[in-house]
């Protein structure tokens, strides 16, 4: 049986300390969400990260617009909040519906940019500048380090999504591939992975079949079904056979919504005025 990695229990910690950090500060830090249209799963992941804002003493302030909203009216209103000295963290719920994610996280302030996807916080990340990275590939590599691996990674996602994760993966020398769910030879790709990372959207996409004996699993995916929330991965197969795995829920999901506050309060610091 291989070792469940506890998101939950890992993120509680990160929370506390962020909480006690924020009491601190001489002001309150804020963010900024905007959700367009009505996906249950990212509704949900809205709700959490509310949540965790309003326990952690930071002001969250939503807005909510139609799945057939123009990306213009988007981008307006990113422009308006790059404006706002009490929000310190934009973050454009994903995936949208129809519209142009890269064209509209673009329009974010880079310093404000608490998800970490702006072209400029990839580009400062590449160099080994300070930015503020991707909150989903910190939480990634939390749970790595909390499973001591090491090796080669495949991460079967879409680029957007890997490459941050990625670049922070060759910090510590992990080298990785990246492919996606349509590749031809998907399994015997994922076979390779000393440490694989899912995030397809695709409930029971890796077997136990297509994943190498002992590997560290990292199931980025979350769907919502009939049976409930689920993963990439069939977790009750590929548990015999790897050697770390995260559940669903519980695992990529809090760590997520624990960095991302990490990530606000760097914003915050890179935007006080001395």
């Amino acid at each position: 049986m291989s070792k469940i990695l506890d998101g939950r229990a890992l993120a509680a910690r990160i929370r506390e300390k962020i909480k006690t950090r924020v009491s601190a500060l001489p002001s309150r830090p804020g963010l900024a969400v905007l959700l367009v249209g009505d996906d249950p799963a990212s509704s949900l992941y809205v709700s959490l990260k509310r949540q965790a804002c309003e326990e952690a003493g930071i002001a969250f302030d939503l807005s909510l617009y139609a799945a057939s909203a123009h990306e213009d009216e988007l981008i307006e209103k990113i422009r308006k909040l790059n404006q706002r000295r009490d929000i310190h963290g934009i973050l454009v719920q994903l995936p949208l519906p129809t519209q142009n994610a890269d064209r509209i996280i673009a329009a974010i302030d880079p310093l404000k940019d608490v998800d970490g996807f702006h072209p400029e916080n990839l580009e400062r990340l590449r160099g080994g500048e300070p930015c503020i990275a991707s909150a989903v590939a910190l939480g990634i590599m939390k749970l790595i380090d909390e499973a001591g691996a090491r090796g080669h990674a495949v991460i079967v996602s879409s680029p957007l999504f890997a490459a941050p994760l990625q670049l922070l993966l060759k910090e510590r020398a992990i080298e990785s591939t990246i492919i996606q769910a349509e590749h031809p030879n998907l399994a015997q790709q994922t076979r390779t992975a000393d440490i694989l990372i899912v995030a397809e959207g695709t409930p029971g996409l890796i077997t136990a079949d297509m994943v190498k004996p002992g590997a560290t699993v990292i199931d980025v995916g979350t769907t919502r079904t009939d049976e409930g929330l689920k993963g990439d991965v069939d977790f009750d197969t590929v548990k015999h056979i790897a050697g770390a795995i995260t559940p669903v829920p519980g695992g990529v999901g809090p760590m997520t919504v624990a960095m991302l506050l990490v990530n606000i309060l760097k914003a915050y610091d890179l935007q006080r005025v001395p």
